[in-house]
């Protein structure tokens, strides 16, 4: 089908929009707006660190451990970290 008022083709693949197609849509700014927003809330570089970004692999089962105890597992398993390292000071030293 043919829409000869604003001179596209619909078919399957593409059908034609309807006003429930629209009715939960918003508005949409240009790249340079999103990009703007993006950078205005971005913290920027940490001036002083206290941690580090790394790359580590642990078990399935642990991190679905962890993971279960909702927001702020990270801090979690950090803080169990600690733990371990106070209970086995001979090591904290290596």
């Amino acid at each position: 089908m043919k829409n000869e008022s604003i001179g596209m083709q619909f078919d399957d693949d593409c059908p034609a929009t309807t006003e429930a197609d629209w009715a939960n849509a918003f508005v949409c700014h240009s790249a340079e707006e999103l990009h703007n927003e993006a950078a205005r809330r971005t913290r920027g570089k940490n001036k002083n660190p206290t941690k580090e970004q790394v790359v580590i692999r642990y078990d399935a089962d642990i991190l679905s451990a962890f993971r279960a105890t909702g927001k702020g597992w990270q801090t979690r398993m950090n803080e169990a970290l600690k733990e371990w390292l106070r209970q086995h000071p001979d090591l904290s030293r290596v």
